[in-house]
Parts: C-alpha cells; sequence; structure tokens
C-alpha cells in the first residue's frame, strides 16, 4: 500500500496525508481521524529510507565503543542513549572488540546507512585518516573516553592526575615497589594514567623499574599471567595499580592463584571499578570512578550541538573530574 491509497479510502490529497503524518502542517481533527483510520485500514507504513533522503538526515546516531562489556563503557552507552532519545534520535550500537579491522567495518557500515553522527570511543591503532575522511564527507564525529588522533569535539576525564594522586598516596605510605597493570599503551587514557605513574613515582624520588609496567593487550588473561610472574619474583611489588576494571580482574585472578590477598600480602587499588563492588568484594577495593554516564550524555550533547549549530564552529573538548574512593584494599581508609 502506498499513501495513495491512504488519501484515496480517507478522500483527501496526499498532502494531506503527509501532514498528519509528519505534522509538518495543522490538520482538522475530524479529517486527522479520517486519515488514521484509513492508515490502519490499509496497513500503510512509511517508506523511513526515502523520508530520510528527502529531509538529509535520518534522526540515527551511530556509537562505536571499544568493548560493550566493560562496566565504564556500558554506563557511557545509557548516557548516550538517554541523550539520544530525549531527542527523538534512535542510536545504532557497534562493539570494535579492540580491533582496528571491526572499527573500520563498524565506521563503513553506520555511514553507509547515513547516520547523521558518529560518537566514537576508539581503538589503540584506530583509521585516523579515515575518520577524517567521514567528517570531510559531512558525517560529524565526537571521540568518547580515548581522546585525541583527529580534530574533533570531545569528551572524557582527567586521567594522569588522579593517577598520579592514586600512587603518591601508596608512596606516602611507605610503598617503592609499586607495580602497573597497564595494558595496550597505545590507547590515549592508558598511556595517560602511565604518565601519572610515572610522574607520582618521580615526586617520590624512586627509580621507575620498567618490569613493573605491564604492557599487551590489558585483556584479564594475559594480566593475569604477567602479574603471576611478578608475584612469584623474590622482590614482589608491595602495591599493584591497574588501569581498567579488565586489568584489575587479572591482577585479582593472579593474586587467588598464588593465595595472595589484598592488603595482606600487596596493597591494591584501580582506575575504574566493578558495579556493587562494595557488596562483592572483600576487602573493598579503591577505585577512582569515572562519570561515565556523564560522559556519555555529554558526547551526545556535543553531537547534538553540532548537527543543530554552525557546522565549523571551534571543536570542544571536555574533560570531566573522576572520583577517588580510598577502602580498604589500599591498606588504609584515607
Amino acid at each position: 500500500m502506498t499513501i495513495v491509497d491512504v488519501a484515496r479510502l480517507a478522500g483527501v490529497s496526499t498532502s494531506t496525508v503527509s501532514h498528519v503524518l509528519n505534522e509538518t502542517r495543522p490538520v482538522r481533527e475530524a479529517t486527522r481521524a479520517r486519515v488514521e483510520e484509513a492508515i490502519r485500514e490499509t496497513g500503510y507504513r512509511r517508506d523511513s529510507v526515502a523520508r530520510a533522503m528527502r529531509r538529509s538526515q535520518t534522526d540515527s546516531v551511530g556509537l562505536v565503543v571499544s568493548d560493550v562489556a566493560q562496566p565504564a563503557f556500558a554506563e557511557m552507552i545509557r548516557g548516550v542513549e538517554h541523550e539520544a532519545a530525549t531527542a527523538g534520535n534512535i542510536l545504532l550500537l557497534a562493539n570494535s572488540g579492540e580491533d582496528p579491522a571491526r572499527e573500520l567495518r563498524a565506521l563503513e557500515a553506520l555511514t553507509e546507512r547515513r547516520v547523521d553522527g558518529l560518537i566514537i570511543a576508539p581503538v589503540g591503532r584506530s583509521h585516523r585518516a579515515e575518520m577524517e575522511e567521514i567528517q570531510r564527507q559531512g558525517t560529524p564525529i565526537v571521540l568518547m573516553d580515548r581522546l585525541g588522533g583527529i580534530s574533533a569535539d570531545q569528551v572524557g576525564v582527567e586521567n594522569a592526575g588522579p593517577m598520579r594522586t592514586l600512587v603518591r598516596h601508596m608512596t606516602e605510605h611507605g610503598h617503592r615497589r609499586i607495580a602497573l597493570a597497564a595494558g595496550d599503551v597505545t590507547v590515549s587514557t592508558v598511556e595517560e594514567r602511565r604518565r601519572g605513574y610515572r610522574d607520582a613515582l618521580a615526586d617520590a624520588e624512586i627509580d621507575a623499574d620498567p618490569a613493573l609496567v605491564l604492557t599487551g593487550s590489558g585483556l584479564a588473561a594475559d594480566t593475569r599471567e604477567d602479574m603471576r610472574k611478578l608475584f612469584e619474583r623474590p622482590d614482589r611489588p608491595t602495591a599493584v595499580v591497574a588501569v581498567s576494571s579488565e586489568a584489575a580482574a587479572g591482577v585479582l585472578q593472579a593474586a587467588a592463584d598464588l593465595d595472595l590477598r589484598p592488603p595482606r600480602d600487596f596493597a591494591f587499588a584501580t582506575f575504574d571499578g566493578f558495579p556493587y563492588a562494595d557488596l562483592l568484594f572483600r576487602p573493598r577495593i579503591t577505585t577512582v570512578t569515572q562519570p561515565a554516564y556523564e560522559i556519555g550524555s555529554t558526547a551526545m550533547q556535543l553531537l547534538l550541538n553540532r548537527l543543530t549549530g554552525t557546522p565549523r564552529a571551534s571543536h570542544r573538548s571536555v574533560r570531566l573530574e573522576p572520583r577517588i574512593t580510598y577502602r580498604e584494599s589500599c591498606g588504609c581508609t584515607g
């Protein structure tokens, strides 16, 4: 069935049907009722693709994140979706799985579907040139959480400063062999947190030991294996800081393998955390918590401003402050 069939059954023009469907012009209540009844009788459904082509927008937004299973990213997604829905947009979500090739395929698929804009939490070795080309073709991009690489609106948290504060807290309590469960340092957030770790050691006049910094994938399984080797050394670290909940899981698994536990055998803290951590973990874990929901909602607000404002306006970079909560795992409560 077509809009012509609806108009014929309702006894009105096709333009009147269009006004009822799109609410582009007031229609008398009795006429609207006839049109709506004709729509029900004919089973007519709008061709959203054709409508989008006429309007040059689809009221849809693409979101590509590196790992939807991470608690912080899950909260960011909720923030993006809430703002998108409030503005009348549909969210199309893709998970890149920390894989540059998957990320590129997702970007290509979303742009082929003519999303109005993209929000991206890039992988470590992202295809920056392709992102810049997408912007040149007229699709705005907002970087979320992982910043830099291209000129675009972006939102994340302060990383180096809070990590520096966290590690300095360890040094002030006498720790000098402090390990960092880092992961993929090509990821901007990981590298910024590693810089904060190094700055804190320098503040305490502690020579950085490269053997105490675990790099690689950052996945729990890999971190577990590498951390076990560190724990088995005679000069094992007396404190460990993780850059993410994924790395933290690997550290705690390695400790459990060797019957070690914080704070009895080592002080422990992490950037990010776990849902309901206060209920599930004993001792409770010292964490740097991102305002993840606000990061997501701010990312969507930046994109909406770009879509409805001046396309060539200067790009904005927003850094939100995380919160440090000291708990028993680091051997103290403050």
